[in-house]
């Protein structure tokens, strides 16, 4: 065998495969996919953390929940399904939505709907990457009623982020990586430690082409740590 030819090949089948992957991995981007626009669609595909601080795929297990419509009646038959790198999960209908659930987080999902001669198909997104907290650091001891820094760590800047505390529903901030929590922002007591969650959530999402005017498809990923609140008399 020429030995030229088998260098030249290798070389340019790594080359390749550095240059892009497939449509399910990550940085693969958005499809709003096509379809009859006949269905109305709003999904949403939600990563939530198995532990504190979670910083690896297998952290997180992603939660699907889609509903459909046709000419204002809810679809409950036919297959609904969404796919990543991790394989194809079907959803099963529950109380007026498509559920499923999906071990890990594989951040590019695509979802895939069939019903008669109804459909619509290859909508994907590509969602955002893991976010880990860099301050406050996980247990930490914090003055409630004090301004606290909040940042995070990650790659590529999500289409929407949020916050939550016990005191603070949701508030959208930038995905900049860095907020001050204004005091009394979290929960304290008068008398002894009181322990607060506090979650960054960051979503990206597409509109379906192929898909009646309103529809959307999402992908976020949630992440939290837990600070202690020192006591505070003014409670």
């Amino acid at each position: 065998m020429n030995h030229y030819l088998v260098s030249t090949t290798f070389v340019l089948s790594t080359a390749l495969a550095a240059c892009g992957g497939g449509p399910l991995d990550p940085g693969a981007g958005n499809d709003p996919g096509n379809g009859t626009s006949t269905l109305l669609i709003d999904g949403q595909a939600i990563a939530t953390p198995q532990l504190s601080n979670a910083r690896s795929a297998a952290d997180f297990e992603t939660s699907f929940s889609v509903r459909i419509t046709l000419a204002g009646q809810t679809v409950s038959t036919g297959t609904v399904s969404v796919t990543s790198a991790g394989g194809t999960v079907p959803l099963t209908f529950n109380n007026g939505r498509w559920e499923g659930v999906g071990a890990g987080y594989d951040e590019v999902y695509r979802l895939d709907v069939e019903s008669g001669a109804d459909n619509a198909r290859s909508i994907r997104v590509d969602g955002p990457d893991i976010h880990t907290f860099t301050a406050p650091a996980p247990g930490a001891v914090v003055d409630a009623p004090a301004a606290i820094d909040l940042t995070w760590s990650r790659d590529d800047e999500a289409e929407s982020a949020s916050l939550r505390t016990e005191q603070i529903d949701e508030l959208a901030v930038p995905d900049s990586g860095r907020y001050q929590l204004p005091p009394n922002a979290l929960k304290s007591e008068r008398d002894k430690p009181h322990e607060n969650t506090i979650r960054i959530r960051r979503q990206n999402r597409v509109v379906p082409s192929g898909a009646v005017g309103g529809s959307e498809w999402r992908v976020r990923i949630d992440n939290s740590i837990q600070v202690l609140a020192n006591p505070n008399p003014n409670a």
